[in-house]
């Protein structure tokens, strides 16, 4: 049975857990090297150049597209520099959650500061929902006061904007399919070239046509991609903040999966979070008649096994397993109740 470079599964016998009972605890921490969703991907190490590249130049052109917009009377421009300021905040924040997360657990900290990473996805999502409605009132506004604006200077600025967001954005790509985090800064990237383009598109059709209403018109349909791109984001952020499975990984499965293992008669206590953007731990008693599993004699195996199986077909890189010989229920379902 495969491994997936599983660490050696570690049986420490009748410590009781806290809970007072003398089964045999089987504990394994598996730190594999797995890129899928919930593994261990180290994807976040190798972008500290990328977020660098990307603030510096956002900052830089939310400054040029801010003068731009006032000097044009743009709102469209305006619009699509205060989206790219949150985008330039939210960079950071992604940023600087990938550099705690490499910090090193510590006594209170015992998994380190990994779970800022999802704490920055998530507010990340709310600032941007917050910026739009600013956007879109400002934009309900101008319906009723439409303002003229200097189509040529607003198709250079926003033509600009396409370039560095999609340079930006691409940065990001390789590691949007595996981190929350660099999903959501590849988003914002990816979603503020659409919205330039959309801006050139809008300038050069009111040049043509003098149509004023166009510009609240494409600050709207700013607000709407900006909602549509943001609210996977916040459902997913929120979840995982919630210590919900993270998407992808579908816990039933897994308890169908540990009950099919040799001799294991029950699955109980099963708990499947995520540990940060990238990581994802469980937790689970198994219930393993020692008759039914050979007297037990592959104990240290078995566990081995399981936890490089996890890793490899659900990309949980962090498992404790609990081996129990006796069914029922037991001192840990009654610590529960009493705790409740």
């Amino acid at each position: 049975m495969p491994h997936d470079h599983a660490d050696p599964a570690h049986d420490h016998q009748d410590h009781g857990h806290g809970h007072g009972h003398g089964h045999s605890h089987g504990h394994d921490h598996h730190h594999g090297h797995n890129h899928g969703p919930g593994g261990h991907s180290h994807a976040p190490k190798d972008f500290g150049r990328a977020f660098a590249i990307g603030a510096t130049l956002n900052i830089g052109f939310v400054i040029a597209e801010t003068i731009a917009g006032l000097m044009t009377h743009s709102l469209a421009l305006l619009a699509d520099a205060g989206h790219n300021l949150s985008d330039v905040l939210g960079l950071f924040m992604a940023w600087g959650a990938v550099v705690l997360a490499k910090r090193a657990p510590t006594g209170r900290h015992t998994y380190g500061l990994r779970k800022g990473t999802i704490l920055a996805s998530l507010t990340n999502a709310v600032v941007l929902l917050v910026a739009v409605g600013a956007i879109a009132w400002e934009a309900i506004r101008r319906f009723a006061d439409p303002q003229p604006i200097q189509t040529g200077p607003v198709m250079i600025v926003a033509a600009i904007g396409i370039v560095i967001n999609t340079a930006t954005a691409l940065m990001f790509m390789r590691g949007s399919k595996d981190d929350l985090n660099i999903r959501g800064a590849f988003l914002h990237m990816a979603a503020d070239a659409a919205i330039s383009a959309g801006v050139v598109v809008a300038a050069a059709a009111m040049w043509a046509t003098g149509w004023l209403w166009l510009d609240p018109v494409v600050s709207l349909g700013i607000v709407v991609i900006i909602v549509l791109g943001t609210w996977g984001l916040l459902r997913d952020s929120l979840d995982l903040a919630l210590d919900a499975a993270p998407r992808g990984i579908d816990p039933k499965a897994v308890r169908d999966w540990l009950a099919g293992r040799p001799g294991v008669s029950e699955v109980h206590d099963l708990h499947i979070w995520a540990m940060s953007t990238t990581e994802t731990a469980m937790t689970a008693h198994l219930v393993r008649l020692p008759e039914a599993a050979g007297g037990g004699s592959d104990h240290d195996q078995f566990l081995h096994d399981v936890c490089g199986d996890m890793a490899r077909l659900f990309k949980i890189g962090h498992v404790t397993i609990q081996v129990e010989h006796g069914g029922g229920v037991g001192p840990c379902h009654l610590a529960a109740a009493d705790a409740v």
